[in-house]
């Protein structure tokens, strides 16, 4: 039973009681190489042609990070955070979120938190601002006469703003339909939004020319949610 690394006998004979180590070269030493192969790496430095379970255990560690764990494991891993990854994110995507998800957990609800998710699910760059309740401050935020107002904006509100590269508008309403759900799932209950998709109306020579169908400024897509 030669396998291309002579009659050497495996090193699992012993393990067994000395009477079957009595002939090296026996058959039972040449029959246990094939499970040596299996369980136990090649020191001999002629490799193997499957992975031992010996090293799949030393490297086990492996499987436990997102960023390098095989893709089928992604899944699975997911799952130990209690989470299903959508199907419309790349390998990227699922590999950067999984390995920031315990974290997000912790921030979930705040502005922070928000905007990892929108930057790790969506396409652009999202800007959340937050109404102002310190609007009026003499001397740090207002100055008589020039930046100056009494009010503010109305209270737990926010504005999502999301700066989208150019794409039709197929992709467009994905990504309003992908931000809208996020911040239904991040914001807290008392409080209502406004979000505003921003993304190039003008391209000169490649989306619009001059005199034609040229427009300058954004054109842009808002969605709120209003308080009940």
């Amino acid at each position: 039973m030669s396998n291309g690394t002579g009659h050497t006998p495996s090193s699992l004979l012993a393990y067994l009681p000395s009477i079957y180590q009595e002939e090296a070269g026996s058959f039972l030493g040449q029959f246990l190489r094939a499970f040596e192969a299996i369980l136990i790496a090649p020191e001999d430095g002629s490799g193997a042609s499957i992975k031992s379970l010996e090293a799949t255990i030393a490297g086990i560690a492996t499987l436990f990070d997102p960023r390098n764990t095989p893709e089928e494991f992604l899944q699975w891993l997911a799952g130990w955070t209690a989470f299903s990854l959508r199907a419309d994110l790349n390998l990227d995507q699922q590999r950067d979120f999984i390995s920031k998800i315990i974290q997000l957990y912790s921030w979930r609800g705040t502005k922070r938190s928000l905007q990892d998710l929108l930057s790790i699910f969506t396409k652009g760059k999202p800007e959340i601002t937050e109404s102002a309740t310190d609007d009026c401050q003499l001397g740090v935020n207002s100055t008589i006469g020039e930046g100056m107002w009494l009010g503010g904006g109305p209270a737990h509100f926010f504005q999502v703003r999301i700066f989208l590269p150019d794409m039709d508008a197929k992709l467009i309403a994905r990504q309003m339909e992908i931000a809208s759900a996020l911040i239904e799932m991040e914001k807290p209950a008392h409080t209502f939004y406004e979000l505003v998709l921003e993304h190039p109306t003008m391209q000169i020579g490649i989306k619009s020319t001059i005199g034609v169908d040229t427009l300058l400024g954004n054109v842009a897509l808002p969605e709120t949610n209003q308080k009940p």
